[in-house]
């Protein structure tokens, strides 16, 4: 077995997602990384999808010295869990660190939630992440130095109006978190999540903002380098004691 570590790191499709700062976080820390995406739901968003993306950050992860692959792929498949790990091991090998930061959100209120709506977050915010965790606990071998770190928004922080499926599916990624790492840290893994609170992704419109803006004491906004730095601590050795942890690494945002 080879000393070097691969990492999956999913909804990794945009230059300046959050994803995209991971990948390259953990590229430079000397991890092969193979990223998923999945452009359909990224042209739905105000950032669009753009095929330049994908190519561009394959070729940034490449230039720090790693290999890099990635596939597109659907996680409402209940197919693709195995899919995602059967071509990550066939191009680089067996993954050590697993990075559920795919995610599901459109707007929706106590108007506008529909069955459809809400499954639909159910499968890329719960099902996805609790899916790929476990397969990547069947298939890890290491013995130690397993990571699984989960994206979360820090619903129980404060009410998200607008976001009521996005929240509520969310909402399970903490106690999802705990029970995983109590159930498969024998294996030599932890498992945490991160909340990097209001974060400038491609999303925020200028009136958001300057409205944003008056909450952060450090008068800047989040960026997803923020969140990628605390990540690629998470999934490094010198962490080995944190598991079964939510991190608010919100810059001091103040919700009130």
């Amino acid at each position: 077995m080879t000393n070097r570590k691969m990492a999956i790191v999913t909804g990794a499709s945009r230059q300046s997602g959050i994803g995209a700062a991971i990948c390259l976080e953990l590229a430079e820390a000397g991890i092969d990384i193979f990223f998923t995406y999945y452009r359909p739901y990224d042209s739905e968003q105000p950032w669009g999808s753009l095929k330049e993306d994908i190519e561009k950050l394959e070729e940034s992860i490449v230039q720090k010295g790693v290999r890099c692959a990635s596939m597109e792929l659907d996680l409402t498949d209940a197919a693709s869990f195995f899919m995602l790990f059967e071509e990550a091991e066939r191009t680089l090998g067996e993954t050590a660190i697993l990075i559920n930061n795919a995610a599901y959100s459109v707007f929706s209120d106590a108007e506008t939630l529909t069955s459809a709506i809400l499954d639909r977050h159910y499968l890329l915010n719960v099902r996805a992440p609790i899916m790929l965790s476990t397969e990547f606990a069947k298939r890890f071998t290491r013995g130690r130095g397993g990571r699984v770190i989960t994206l979360t928004s820090g619903q129980s922080l404060g009410p998200m109006p607008g976001e009521l499926a996005y929240a509520a599916t969310k909402a399970c990624i903490p106690d999802m978190t705990k029970t995983l790492a109590a159930e498969i840290g024998h294996k030599g893994i932890t498992v945490n999540a991160v909340n990097p609170g209001p974060t400038d992704t491609g999303w925020m419109t200028d009136e958001i903002k300057a409205s944003l803006l008056l909450k952060f004491p450090a008068g800047r906004i989040g960026k997803p380098e923020d969140a990628a730095r605390l990540i690629a601590f998470l999934a490094s050795e010198q962490s080995e004691w944190i598991t079964g942890q939510t991190i608010h690494s919100e810059g001091g945002f103040i919700r009130s």
